[in-house]
C-alpha cells in the first residue's frame, strides 16, 4: 500500500504540515477528515460495512464512506472522490457541520479527527470497492438507533458518535 498523509490540524483547522496516516493514527494526532452520508428518495441512510482487511474497525457498520483529503484538496472534493472510489456513486454533496472528536481503537489506533460532514440524496445503487467495502443496506435513522442501542458492537466509534447529529440536522 503506498504511503497515504492526513493534514495535520489544530483545533480551528490551521494546517499544522502533513504527516503519514499510520503514524498520525498511532500519535493521536489531529488531522482533517471527512464522513458522508448518502440518503435515498425514501429518507433511508446507505451504510456500509467496512471490509475486512481494513486496519481499523473492520467488518463494522458505518456511514456511506469516510476518509482524509489529500493536501491541497478540499474536503468536499475529497468527499466526491471517496464516495466514487468506495461506493461506485457520485451525487450533489451539501456541508452540514464539523466536529472533533478522539477514540482509542484497536491496533494501537486513535482516531483523532477534525470530521467535516457531508450529505446528500440519490437513489443510484452503489458499486462496492471490495477492498473498502464489504457489504451495504439502507435503514431509517430510527432503524439505526434501535439497532445501536442493541447491538453496539457492530457499530464504528465515529458512527455512534454522530449519528445523532445528523439526526437533528434532517
Amino acid at each position: 500500500m503506498p504511503e497515504e498523509y492526513v493534514i495535520l490540524v489544530d483545533e480551528q483547522d490551521h494546517e499544522l504540515g502533513l504527516m503519514e496516516k499510520m503514524q498520525a493514527h498511532r500519535e493521536g494526532k489531529l488531522h482533517r477528515a471527512l464522513s458522508v452520508f448518502i440518503f435515498n428518495s425514501k429518507k433511508q441512510l446507505l451504510l456500509q460495512k467496512r471490509a475486512n482487511n481494513k486496519y481499523h474497525s473492520a467488518g463494522l457498520w458505518t456511514n456511506t464512506c469516510c476518509s482524509h483529503p489529500r493536501k491541497k484538496e478540499t474536503t468536499e472534493a475529497a468527499a466526491k472522490r471517496r464516495l466514487q472510489e468506495e461506493m461506485g456513486m457520485t451525487c450533489k454533496l451539501k456541508y452540514r457541520f464539523a466536529f472533533i472528536y478522539e477514540a482509542k481503537l484497536e491496533n494501537d489506533i486513535v482516531e483523532h479527527e477534525l470530521d467535516y460532514v457531508y450529505m446528500g440524496v440519490t437513489d443510484t445503487i452503489p458499486i462496492l470497492n471490495p477492498e473498502e467495502v464489504s457489504d451495504y443496506r439502507y435503514a431509517s435513522i430510527e432503524e439505526i438507533e434501535k439497532d445501536i442501542m442493541q447491538h453496539p458492537e457492530n457499530y464504528t466509534v465515529w458512527f455512534k458518535l454522530i449519528i445523532s447529529r445528523v439526526k437533528n440536522t434532517l
